[in-house]
């Protein structure tokens, strides 16, 4: 047998029946080590040895116990939560990382953070901007001061949920952590971050959504606000729905793609949960729409020529392209300016599912329509019983024990 080169590894079998497999590698703290790997048999050793070569090759470190939080950060990014999450967690969890926790805490060691630590820096990134006292535009999810002079304020006055979201992603950091047995616990958890409270808008009654639908009846987009109104779907969903997936002759409809902006191009991904891929019936009304669509399609298809961009998109431009995801807001502020609401598209959604709600619609099939991961979502977050509602509930009661 050929002697094996320098850093290619060897396999041995131990006394147990298993096997031991040894590879040299560069660790995060910048030390070429001679690592173990472990498995029942061979083969398995040598997978992961060959997994370990090809992040060798790649340039990316294996984690060092004695790595600095920043160091890991990078690591967990790129061989965890890159190679299975969404394109659009990663990014947000990169954006986390790189805004709020490396500065924050990227030099401390994580065989020796402590959970307080953690709490008091998380209680110094949710006070609020100490630099003035001004209101929170919401459009830009930042001061009002900020938007009108950047260079001149404190940006630091952070959401309850924003400052969750920086608590859930360094917990899931440190949880891979303990998993690959770099640290014992995960201090992260110990530490408690208030509980946001979770704004879901403006639900429309019964008269607006029919008020909507009519004010829309004309618009290239009246499918789509239909489909948000009636189906709950969400924006990407909506805008990443293709032509297979919708069947009117069975009148059903497939949601298995979202479209998104991720890294500065349009991707269709994976919804937003594994409960979101789902097939739900379509009522005559969306049906109708949707065919009706169909027609106006084609249309633009023949008078756009040459320059249409065939991609089995439903929702398209006029010349067949992805709509993006940001530009929807161009129909919709007109067609609400012209129904006098102050409501985000987003409350279509929430609209669905408080109107099925109200009808009497189980909550387990209201889940099922709308693609909520988990029951709780929709009764906690979308459930509010109107003011009649209550009234008539306690009548009841009432009638019962008198």
């Amino acid at each position: 047998m050929a002697k094996r080169a320098n850093g290619e590894g060897s396999i041995t079998k131990r006394k147990d029946g298993t096997y031991h497999g040894r590879v040299y590698v560069t660790t995060t703290s910048g030390i070429r080590k001679r690592v173990s790997v472990y498995g029942k048999t061979r083969d398995d050793v040598r997978e992961k040895i060959t997994n370990l070569q090809a992040q060798e090759n790649q340039g990316i470190p294996v984690p060092d116990t004695n790595m600095k939080l920043e160091d890991y950060l990078t690591y967990w990014l790129a061989t965890v939560v890159r190679v299975n999450r969404r394109p659009k967690t990663y990014q947000g969890y990169e954006s986390v990382a790189r805004v709020h926790l490396v500065p924050g805490l990227g030099r401390k060691k994580i065989r020796t953070l402590r959970a307080s630590e953690v709490r008091t820096w998380l209680a110094q990134v949710a006070l609020e901007c100490q630099c003035c006292k001004h209101g929170w535009d919401k459009e830009r999810r930042e001061p009002e001061c900020c938007a009108a002079r950047p260079k001149a304020c404190c940006r630091s006055l952070l959401s309850r949920r924003m400052v969750q979201s920086i608590h859930a992603v360094l917990r899931n950091a440190l949880q891979n952590a303990v998993r690959e047995e770099l640290i014992v616990r995960n201090v992260a958890q110990l530490v408690q971050v208030p509980t946001p409270a979770y704004d879901t808008g403006k639900g429309l009654s019964v008269a607006e959504a029919r008020l909507l639908l009519r004010e829309s009846a004309g618009d290239r987009l009246h499918a789509l606000y239909l489909l948000a109104l009636v189906m709950g779907m969400r924006r990407g969903e909506l805008l990443g729905i293709r032509w297979d997936a919708v069947n009117l002759d069975r009148e059903t409809l497939t949601v298995e793609r979202a479209l998104q902006r991720v890294g500065g191009e349009l991707r269709l991904v994976q919804p937003k949960t594994l409960a979101s891929v789902r097939t739900v019936p379509l009522p005559p009304i969306v049906v109708k729409a949707l065919t009706e669509h169909r027609e106006r399609q084609a249309q633009e298809r023949a008078a756009a020529g040459i320059e249409w961009k065939e991609n089995g998109l439903v929702f398209t431009s006029r010349i067949g392209t992805p709509l993006e995801p940001d530009n929807l807001r161009r129909s919709w502020y007109p067609l609400r300016k012209r129904l006098g609401l102050e409501i985000r598209f987003h409350d279509l959604r929430h609209s669905a599912v408080s109107l099925l709600l109200d009808l009497g619609v189980p909550p387990h099939i209201v889940r099922q329509i709308v693609g909520h991961s988990d029951i709780g979502v929709t009764m906690k977050v979308y459930a509010h019983a109107s003011l009649d509602e209550q009234r008539k509930a306690l009548r009841k009661l009432g009638d019962t024990l008198s």
